[in-house]
């Protein structure tokens, strides 16, 4: 069993994370650390984790850890990344994984050095709804693709949220955005060109609650919308000259409805419904982690594409910055 070490008692790690760690078929959670041990206590008592360390240090010297998740605020996975990686831990980190593409350099050093497995918590790379996606692209259901949609938003105005906190790394783009990017990417197995954006700021949090953005990949274009201050909404499709595919939660897979990719035709006369129940993204994402720590063949999302993917949300926020394009 592949041993988890959790570095911190955040939400994301409470309400999802932990409870797929544990139910995963070839891991279990050991440890768990927070600053506050009381509260590390508390969440060890609730998912019976029998290691509890009152900072981040101890866990990462434990023998009794193999890898660690890493929930932390945004502003701190690159550090806590490269601790990881030194104290010759795998590591699972949160998206995003850091704030700006170069960021990210020392992260993959950190790997090479250790030889060590470092990848950045895109759940939505391990469900098969979207292996689904890719493959009725691939194999031309659609004809030739060429436009993708998205919208991921939520209504989220509490000031000692992280999310509204800049120096945390908070903000719509880093948080949501890379959502509609990275699932393009995965589903077209392109990358873009070219951007243009409007992104806006909150005056009294200085975050990016709103930003609209137009990706030019080529061959299609990606068009999307991401908002920290609207009514909750997900969805993505993917237009071609023969039909489009919708993807129903494309990202929180089962918290917004069912799991269910319906692909339309030409004439909107006929459609055909995938659907995937009980899938466990994050329990997914964990057992491939695992497997591929353990020097199996199995893919996860690697520091490469966790590269290129923030390359485009760096170049979003510098289109948001003028009238026009932006190179990649």
């Amino acid at each position: 069993m592949f041993r988890w070490g959790i570095l911190s008692t955040a939400k994301i790690g409470r309400d999802h994370v932990i409870p797929q760690l544990q139910d995963a078929e070839n891991g279990v959670v050991t440890a768990i650390a927070s600053r506050d041990a009381e509260r590390a206590k508390g969440v060890a008592a609730r998912f019976g984790i029998p290691h509890v360390f009152g900072s981040y240090e101890e866990l990462l010297a434990s023998s009794d850890v193999d890898g660690v998740y890493i929930p932390l605020p945004t502003s701190q996975h690159v550090e806590w990344a490269v601790k990881a990686a030194d104290a010759a831990k795998h590591v699972l980190v949160e998206k995003p994984l850091a704030l700006k593409a170069e960021d990210i350099e020392p992260v993959i050093a950190a790997r090479e050095r250790n030889g060590v497995l470092i990848s950045e918590a895109f759940m939505v790379f391990y469900h098969p709804q979207w292996k689904k996606v890719r493959e009725l692209i691939a194999e031309g259901a659609i004809g030739r693709l060429r436009h993708v949609q998205g919208a991921f938003s939520y209504h989220n105005v509490d000031p000692a949220n992280m999310r509204n906190k800049p120096e945390l790394g908070g903000g719509g783009l880093p948080d949501i955005g890379v959502y509609p990017t990275v699932t393009t990417r995965l589903a077209t197995g392109s990358e873009p060109v070219k951007v243009q954006a409007r992104v806006d700021r909150d005056p009294a949090f200085g975050t990016d609650s709103y930003a609209s953005v137009k990706a030019d990949f080529g061959d299609f274009e990606l068009s999307f919308y991401v908002s920290t201050q609207m009514a909750a909404r997900q969805v993505m499709v993917f237009h071609g000259e023969a039909g489009y595919i919708e993807v129903e939660t494309p990202f929180n897979a089962r918290i917004y409805g069912d799991d269910k990719v319906t692909l339309y035709n030409q004439g909107h006369n006929e459609a055909r419904v995938f659907r995937f129940p009980d899938t466990r993204q994050y329990r997914l994402e964990a057992e491939a982690f695992a497997r591929a720590a353990r020097g199996q063949d199995e893919a996860v999302f690697t520091l490469e594409d966790s590269v290129k993917n923030q390359k485009l949300i760096d170049a979003i926020f510098r289109a948001g910055g003028h009238d026009g394009w932006e190179m990649v």
